[in-house]
């Protein structure tokens, strides 16, 4: 029995996959533009903040690192109620939630005050990045959405290339008030975060079901495709949400990605530190045009990666030599003192960070659907993102004995090579073959 769809004549299924990108992938890149601005930006609040408020390299590291401390304990239950409530108004309460949050972050006093909303931060945000990978799986064909992702996930380089530079411009002129500049910056960028979230109630929809750009032709196209997809998935594994945490896959995956975002929440919370200890004579502005230029050049290759990864239906290499290359650019980084060949160093290093992750959400996905999904996706990223805070505390810890920003980095580094080994060790069949995927649309 054929057991492809049944397409009504006017259905189109490349003008629809395009469709539907155009309409939902901008809205989600905007959101997590916020999102990461949010998390991070208290890495360049660092250049004033800690001087003002007297905290230590290691207490820096452990205030970046708490925030996922929090996201841990509430990422997996965020997931599960965003699967049964909705996107449109999980999505919403956590941006609403998380907003107020950071922009009272510019209102603290003292370090103690800052670890508690740091903490907060975290479990308000839990479940958002998890929540839009399982978004996808709602929208996007397997064969689309390591690209899928990828597009959405520009929004990590890009929150870098556009809010670099803001937020050096913020420290060097915004006094207003008798404020420190340092706070704000956590105001200012906070406040976006509560009016998107109050235009996600409004602008989302959760499924195709709801979607008003979509036809009823269309809407039927999408969900023969993803039923058709389902038994695939299940057919070999039926996985149900409690068996998730039972299943070794799940857990390499949880490690892969542990050991990965050591290494990258390291770089993305000092690298403003890193770069400042360049030169003295670099102003708060000159530092975020500096960490503006490694992350454009990620952007360029994460886009690339995850096109050709999709292109070939291959995920392994795709993760493991964007990893490996990480790792080698931060140990080079770590033994020049040029500032040029520093800027180099880093750049490599981001192009290989945002080239792992398009291929790398993927894999979860070829054995896991529904209900499974959502508990799979939140469990591996709730976990790995405790090296959120293994990470940058250990950063901490090494700058304060050896003085030196970029060792440390190095150190930390090593970190990719353990995620590339591991990931070189998933068994084959964790990834479909190429030729029982049918070709995307064009």
């Amino acid at each position: 029995m054929d057991s492809q769809p049944v397409l009504s004549p006017a259905v189109d299924p490349g003008r629809t996959i395009r469709t539907i990108k155009t309409r939902i992938i901008p809205f989600i890149l905007l959101l997590y533009v916020i999102a990461v601005l949010d998390r991070t930006n208290i890495g360049f609040a660092a250049l004033t903040m800690n001087s003002a408020l007297a905290i230590t390299s290691r207490q820096f590291g452990f205030l970046a690192g708490i925030f996922f401390v929090g996201y841990f304990f509430f990422e997996v239950p965020s997931n599960l109620l965003l699967h049964r409530l909705g996107a449109r108004i999980w999505l919403a309460r956590i941006m609403v939630s998380w907003g107020v949050l950071a922009t009272l972050g510019g209102l603290v006093h003292s370090a103690g005050q800052l670890y508690v909303l740091r903490f907060l931060l975290g479990v308000a945000e839990a479940g958002f990045y998890p929540g839009i990978i399982l978004y996808f799986t709602y929208w996007f064909p397997r064969r689309e959405r390591a690209q899928a992702v990828a597009l959405f996930m520009i929004g990590m380089p890009l929150t870098s290339v556009l809010g670099a530079p803001l937020s050096g411009f913020i420290l060097d002129h915004v006094h207003w008030l008798g404020f420190s500049s340092w706070r704000w910056l956590l105001i200012l960028e906070g406040i976006p975060a509560v009016l998107a979230g109050l235009l996600t109630y409004f602008r989302l929809p959760s499924r195709p079901a709801e979607a008003g750009f979509l036809s009823p032709g269309e809407k039927q196209w999408i969900a023969a495709e993803l039923a058709q997809e389902e038994p695939e998935s299940q057919g070999k594994r039926r996985i149900s949400a409690l068996q998730v945490v039972a299943h070794g896959r799940v857990w390499l995956l949880t490690v892969i990605y542990f050991a990965f975002l050591t290494g990258w929440y390291s770089i993305s919370f000092w690298m403003p530190l890193a770069v400042k200890a360049l030169s003295a004579r670099y102003s708060n502005t000159l530092v975020g045009i500096l960490v503006m230029v490694p992350h454009l050049v990620g952007l360029l290759g994460m886009v690339f990666v995850s096109r050709h990864s999709d292109r070939t239906q291959e995920r392994r290499y795709h993760t493991a030599l964007p990893a490996i290359a990480a790792g080698i650019a931060l140990l080079l980084q770590g033994a020049t003192s040029s500032p040029f060949w520093s800027i180099v160093a880093l750049s490599v290093a981001t192009l290989g960070i945002y080239s792992f992750f398009g291929p790398f959400w993927s894999l979860p996905t070829e054995f896991l659907t529904g209900f499974s999904a959502a508990a799979g996706i939140a469990f591996i990223n709730s976990f790995a993102n405790l090296g959120g805070f293994v990470g940058p505390y250990a950063i901490g810890g090494i700058t304060e004995m050896t003085g030196s920003v970029s060792h440390a980095l190095a150190i930390v580094g090593l970190s990719f090579f353990v995620a590339a080994v591991l990931i070189l060790l998933l068994p084959l069949e964790s990834r479909p073959r190429a030729q029982t995927e049918r070709q995307p649309p064009s």
